[in-house]
């Protein structure tokens, strides 16, 4: 089960390792791998913040920006039949087929 933790302003995905017995966070978003581990949730925010801070200062020194940007564009590849269906459910609410996977990531909001 994955679920989403904030740490300083930036989000990150937290799992846990039965392999380990650790929880592990990773920052969404950021340009290169920033994850931590620890073994309560507690803890898990100190070492977010740690893993972050170190991050963004390694990035600082390397002239990197830490934050990935995205374009706002990206290619879904579907089975045709998925995406007729699509098609259909888009047009059956009156809208394009863009504004139904707005509308579909809207209410998945985190």
């Amino acid at each position: 089960m994955k679920n989403i933790m904030t740490i300083n302003g930036h989000r990150a995905v937290i799992e846990f390792d039965p392999d380990t017995g650790l929880f592990r966070g990773e920052f969404m978003g950021m340009n290169g791998g920033a994850d931590f581990y620890a073994e309560s949730v507690k803890d898990l925010q100190k070492e977010g913040e740690t893993s972050l801070r170190i991050f963004i200062e390694m990035c600082k020194e390397k002239g990197i920006d830490p934050v990935r940007h995205y374009s706002g564009k990206f290619q879904v590849r579907l089975p045709e039949k998925e995406h007729a269906r699509a098609v259909e459910m888009a047009a059956a609410r009156g809208v394009s087929l863009n504004q139904l996977i707005r509308d579909s990531l809207a209410g998945m909001e985190a």
